[in-house]
């Protein structure tokens, strides 16, 4: 059963850059398409980004458009989300998740089998 683990989170200021990652053990990612999820307090957890198995096809929510960026490099076994031009309203706890099957839509979070435990993102003012 694959374990996924998330880093890169922090504290960065409006307009600021993070990059995440999202890194396996127990298994290879390169089996999974990988989503990236996150959940504000008192907030439902919302789809962000996804990639499919080979890094071909890439998903991303109307609200991080043009601003994030997926990619994977599965030599390394991870994924990555770079996040540029923060936003306060970006804070959140941001997780990863594996899905080992192939889909037309990838932003329902009940197709994901696997989720790493998060990593949290705080964007100031």
């Amino acid at each position: 059963q694959v374990q996924l683990v998330e880093s890169g989170g922090g504290l960065v200021q409006a307009g600021g850059s993070l990059r995440l990652s999202c890194g396996a053990s127990g298994g290879t990612l390169s089996s999974y398409a990988i989503g990236w999820f996150r959940q504000a307090p008192g907030k439902e957890r919302e789809f962000v980004a996804a990639i499919s198995r080979s890094g071909r096809s890439t998903y991303y929510a109307d609200s991080v458009k043009g601003r994030f960026a997926i990619s994977r490099d599965n030599a390394k076994n991870t994924v990555y989300l770079q996040m540029n031009s923060l936003k306060p309203e970006d804070t959140a706890g941001y997780y990863c998740a594996a899905d080992p099957y192939v889909r037309t839509s990838r932003n329902d979070q009940t197709n994901y089998d696997y989720w790493g435990q998060g990593t949290q993102v705080t964007v100031s003012q």
